[in-house]
């Protein structure tokens, strides 16, 4: 095979949560035994690279964020590509190819990826290989491997092209790469085996024998796969070094020290002055009303923005951990982490967001998602330090392109995490240098401000379902961020022990330090980089509002702040303001019902649409969810969006509600405008393009 270092091609990748960087990390890894040379880089990174100048083939590996928006690190270079000065063939000069990750259950599919690509196009650069959009909603891997293995061929014709590769690749795979089919590379040992129906093992080709009737788990063997050949992926190169030292206290930094530098964003530390509950106890969830003082920091925001908050991991989970990992008696000790020498991973470093002079136990807390689900690279390197054959087999077919299936349903889907595996294969003992360089970042949770500081000034008001989540151990696991903010919130609540309804929710004084004045518990916030979900300028606007659930929290804010400037300025016009709110039950989780109630007797909320999913229909044919409610103000909702250029605004699950919404509209400018249904796309393309229909959504 070639191995012309002049195969150089520049790859960039732009990563929210560690996808797409751990794709890029993936084809870099693989590049070498094609050929190639990659030049690897976050695409932040600017002065690393020069597009402008770049002679060489470019592969970019993009995520998306939010409601269709790049990542966090893409932002800048999204906002300089899209200067609108720069001439057409700007780009003329480059050579791309571009994968997309994004999650199908969001109405803007990969829009970070195609944001990028569509931009480069403008501007005159052209693809050598056809772009890839990964969905996450039904695993990355069916367009990633696939895409990867194509991206080869394509990279051989193109250097071809260039005739600077002497040897001219295989026709027939180019044929294949370019129609976009997937190329196995097998030998043909691999593939008797597979046209038998054999298996090979050890490099002898036995009979399968007969087929045990046995229900697969995530530990447990059973045929076929148990006896078919395995195409694993290569063991991902170890690149970190762990040492330990015991923590004297003279060298350990301190929590206020360390936990700045595992945030992007500047943290500020605010206390709790409030917190309410406001569903009942015997609501099918559970929704919590944080309040947050902002008074003694610079800390400020707009209604309908989203915040930020630095969680950690559940103690229990850290130490369980910890025991699996035998650090236990020494998770105080601080770890000293170094770049393997001689490692064979191309741009090796210690993770940035991983302090000097922290302890292991602060890794494991604030650094590490330890509740992710492991990539297959994971599972990979997780064999080595396995000691059992029946598990190493497991975890082998797991992360395999034969067990495909397996790891989509025992995996993937049920939300396995780094504690589950190694409660089902006992064996496996990975030291703390695998979990840094495996595990991604822990992440920070956002959440919508639900006040206005405006009405409310020094105070920031946001509101959550506490999360429960099954477990592979049986168990239901509280999610990480809620989990944790209700544990803080407990002692401020007061309980509603008797259930009584109608209910009222329950609120208690701030806990003060013993001794002193100020909140006992503190949690760290930051801003959030893009916020778009505001109000406009003009008031005169009128407003759509749905937020079913806890998506009426940026709708709070919007009102209080209504409230005050119709106060202060009572000679303005005002716009109608509508808001579409649905829950399962009036007397149990009808949140902020008083307050809503204030807004319409005061003139703030025009019209308050709210329905029950879960009630007994006070009649025939009423409305369930808010897109039943939006059918039935067709004709007013198609007056305001498109006679009188009002905003609509969508809050909440993206999975399902935020996609009958978008239908519901669909199907009234059908009904009232007599669109075709590529019409009434095409008008709610044009609002979303003029920043009047936005989403706030999560899935």
């Amino acid at each position: 095979m070639c191995c012309e270092t002049n195969r150089r091609f520049l790859l960039l990748y732009a990563s929210q949560k560690g996808q797409a960087k751990a794709i890029a990390e993936e084809i870099c890894q693989q590049t070498p035994e094609h050929g190639f040379r990659a030049d690897i880089h976050c695409i932040s990174e600017s002065e690393k690279y020069d597009l402008k100048r770049e002679k060489d083939p470019v592969v970019i590996v993009t995520s998306t964020t939010g409601d269709g928006d790049p990542p966090d690190t893409a932002v800048k270079f999204v906002k300089d590509i899209s200067d609108k000065t720069l001439p057409l063939n700007h780009f003329s000069h480059l050579r791309y190819g571009l994968l997309g990750l994004g999650d199908s259950e969001y109405s803007s599919f990969c829009n970070g990826g195609k944001q990028i690509d569509k931009r480069f196009q403008e501007l005159g650069a052209q693809r050598f290989y056809e772009t890839g959009l990964a969905d996450d909603a039904v695993g990355l891997e069916l367009v990633v491997d696939p895409w990867i293995t194509g991206l080869w061929a394509a990279l051989n014709q193109e250097f071809a092209s260039r005739k600077e590769d002497p040897g001219c690749p295989d026709k027939t795979a180019l044929l294949w790469a370019s129609r976009g089919c997937k190329i196995e590379h097998l030998n043909l040992e691999d593939l008797a085996v597979q046209n038998r129906g054999l298996s090979k093992n050890e490099g002898k080709v036995t009979p399968v024998p007969p087929v045990q009737h046995s229900q697969p788990s995530l530990s447990r063997l059973v045929p076929p796969l148990s006896h078919s050949a395995l195409n694993v992926p290569a063991l991902p190169p170890e690149y970190l070094e762990v040492e330990l030292q015991e923590n004297t206290g003279q060298e350990s930094s301190s929590m206020e020290d360390l936990l700045p530098l595992i945030s992007e964003r500047p943290l500020v530390h605010v206390p709790l002055s409030r917190a309410v509950q406001l569903t009942r106890n015997d609501a099918m969830k559970t929704t919590l009303l944080l309040e947050l003082d902002v008074s003694e920091t610079t800390f400020s925001y707009q209604p309908g923005d989203a915040f930020n908050v630095i969680c950690p991991n559940h103690a229990s989970e850290v130490d369980e951990l910890l025991r699996f990992l035998g650090l236990s008696e020494k998770k105080e000790h601080l770890v000293c982490l170094k770049v393997m020498p001689g490692t064979k991973k191309k741009g090796a470093d210690v993770p940035w967001y991983i302090p000097e002079k922290s302890s292991v136990n602060f890794i494991l807390t604030w650094c590490l998602e330890i509740r992710t689900v492991p990539k297959k690279a994971f599972l990979r390197s997780l064999v080595e330090h396995t000691t059992d054959a029946g598990a190493k087999r497991r975890l082998e077919e797991l992360c395999s392109k034969q067990g495909a299936s397996d790891y989509n349903t025992f995996v993937r889907d049920a939300g396995v995490c780094l504690l589950d595996l190694l409660h089902a294969f006992p064996t496996c003992k990975p030291p703390l240098s695998l979990l840094i360089e495996h595990l991604p970042r822990l992440q920070a949770r956002p959440y919508s401000a639900a006040s206005s500081g405006l009405f409310q000034p020094g105070k920031m008001r946001f509101v959550f379902n506490v999360l429960e989540l099954p477990s592979h151990l049986g168990e239901q696991r509280r999610g990480v961020c809620t989990g944790w903010l209700a544990g803080l919130a407990a002692p401020l609540l007061q309980a509603d022990v008797k259930n009584q309804a109608p209910f009222t929710p329950k609120v208690c004084p701030t806990l003060a330090r013993e001794g002193g004045g100020g909140s006992l518990f503190q949690i760290a916030i930051s801003s959030r980089l893009v916020n778009t979900f505001h109000l406009p300028d003009d008031p005169s606007v009128p407003l759509l509002m749905v937020g079913p659930g806890t998506g009426i929290a940026p709708f709070m804010g919007f009102l209080q702040h209504r409230e005050k400037l119709q106060g202060d300025y009572k000679e303005r016009t005002f716009g109608e303001t509508w808001l579409f709110f649905g829950c399962r039950s009036k007397a149990k989780d009808y949140l902020f019902r008083d307050e809503l109630q204030h807004f319409v007797a005061n003139g703030t909320l025009t019209h308050l649409k709210v329905c029950f999913s879960r009630d007994p229909p006070a009649q025939p044919a009423a409305p369930k969810y808010v897109q039943d409610h939006l059918r039935l103000c067709s004709k007013e909702i198609t007056r305001i969006l498109l006679e009188e250029r009002g905003y609509l605004y969508v809050c909440g699950d993206a999975k399902n509600m935020a996609k009958d919404v978008n239908s519901a509209l669909v199907n009234i400018l059908i009904a009232e405008r007599g669109e075709d249904q590529l019409g009434a796309l095409k008008i709610l393309a044009t609002l979303r393009d003029e920043k009047r229909y936005l989403q706030d959504i999560w899935a």
